[in-house]
C-alpha cells in the first residue's frame, strides 16, 4: 500500500526554524537518497496514518515535492521518526528514497492468524519467538505483514522460518531453523517452587562445606606438625635419664672399691 505525501523543500535548518514549522502545523523531514540529503517540510497527519497502518517499516510513501530544483516525484520508506515524550506529537521524520526496480531489504512484522491454537485450549502457552522477519524483495512486493497460521499447533509444536508460506518474489533472510511461533507446556507451581528452592539450597550449602573442610585440614596439619616435636622431646628425656643412671652406678662402684 502506498501513501501520497506532499512535501516542500526547505532551506533553513536548526532548532529555531523547526519550532516555527511545528507552530504552523508542519514538521521537518529529511529525504536520504543516492548521494544527496534533501531538507523537506511535510504534514504530520500523513506520516501518522502510515505509522498506524504499517508500523512505519513497510509503508511506501509517494512524495510530491515542490520548491527548489529537486526531482518532483520520489518513492520512499519511513526510516525513522521522533516524537515528543510528553504529548506524543511527531517532531521529525527521516525518509529513505528507493527505486522501484531495485531489490531492497526491510523488516516486516509477523502476524499470527487462525485463532487460538489447539495447544493453548489444552492449557499450553503460546510463544511469539520472532516478532519481525528480515526480507529481501522489490519495493512493490513488500507485504504489510507475514501471516503465520498457528491454529493447529499442539503442545510442544511450533513453526520454523523454513516452514513459512511466503509470497512470490519475497526472500526471507532469517535462519530457517529459527522458531517463529510455538506452544509450550505450562510449568506447575510445584515444579517452579522446586526449581527455585533447589537452586537456593545448593548455593547455601557450598560455603559451609568449604569452611568446615578448611578447619579440619588445619587441625590435622597442626597435629602432624606437633608430632615430630613430641617425639624429639621424648628422645631427649630418655637420654638424660640413661646418663644419670650411668653416673650413679659409677659412684657406687667407686665407694665399694675404697672399702675393700
Amino acid at each position: 500500500m502506498k501513501f501520497d505525501m506532499a512535501a516542500e523543500v526547505r532551506e533553513k535548518a536548526g532548532k529555531g526554524p523547526a519550532r516555527q514549522l511545528r507552530r504552523s502545523g508542519k514538521i521537518p523531514a529529511v529525504l536520504y537518497g543516492e548521494g544527496e540529503c534533501l531538507l523537506l517540510t511535510v504534514n504530520p497527519e500523513t506520516v501518522t496514518r502510515a505509522l498506524r497502518a504499517h508500523a512505519g517499516s513497510t509503508a511506501l510513501i509517494s512524495l510530491s515535492i515542490t520548491g527548489g530544483t529537486a526531482k518532483a516525484n520520489r518513492t520512499a520508506l519511513l526510516r525513522d521518526y521522533q516524537v515528543d515524550p510528553v504529548t506524543g506529537d511527531l517532531l521529525h521524520v527521516d525518509l529513505f528514497e528507493v527505486s522501484m526496480s531495485k531489490v531492497i531489504r526491510v523488516k516486516v512484522p509477523v502476524s499470527v492468524v487462525g485463532g487460538m491454537p489447539a495447544g493453548v485450549k489444552e492449557g499450553g502457552i503460546i510463544h511469539h519467538n520472532l516478532r519481525e522477519l528480515h526480507i529481501e524483495c522489490l519495493p512493490a512486493a513488500i507485504p504489510d505483514a507475514i501471516e503465520v497460521d498457528a491454529s493447529n499447533l499442539a503442545i510442544g509444536q511450533g513453526i520454523h522460518v523454513r516452514e513459512l508460506v511466503r509470497a512470490e518474489g519475497v526472500k526471507v533472510l532469517d535462519d530457517g531453523e529459527q522458531m517463529v511461533v510455538s506452544v509450550a507446556a505450562p510449568i506447575s507451581d510445584a515444579k517452579l517452587e522446586a526449581l527455585l528452592t533447589s537452586g537456593v539450597g545448593v548455593e547455601a550449602g557450598k560455603e559451609p562445606e568449604v569452611i568446615g573442610k578448611g578447619k579440619e585440614e588445619g587441625a590435622e596439619g597442626a597435629e602432624k606438625a606437633a608430632a615430630p616435636g613430641e617425639a624429639k622431646a621424648g628422645e631427649k628425656g630418655e637420654k638424660k635419664e640413661a646418663a644419670a643412671g650411668a653416673k650413679a652406678g659409677e659412684k657406687k662402684e667407686a665407694k665399694e672399691e675404697k672399702k675393700k
